[in-house]
């Protein structure tokens, strides 16, 4: 858990938002005084089922045969 003052949250927001994604808890103070607790949203049980899906699908992509097809002709025929 970090606690940062109230300033370091409005001048650096961005840094703030890193460390609740990777899963710290930080506190803002004001003056010492504990003012909020931010902390970030877990991926529920749905966002790591859909990324599982995902990588099984993209694995199953990659193993199928290449086809003969170039991209320089798709983009070829594409432009006539």
């Amino acid at each position: 858990m970090k606690t940062i003052p109230l300033r370091l949250l409005v001048r650096e927001p961005l840094k703030v938002k890193r460390w609740t994604r990777a899963g710290q808890t930080v506190q803002v103070t004001d003056n010492g005084k504990l003012l909020w607790t931010i902390a970030g949203v877990l991926a529920t049980g749905n966002e790591s089922r859909r990324r599982q899906d995902l990588d099984e699908l993209l694995d199953e992509v990659l193993h199928e045969p290449r086809g003969r097809t170039s991209a320089a002709r798709l983009l070829d025929e594409s432009r006539r």
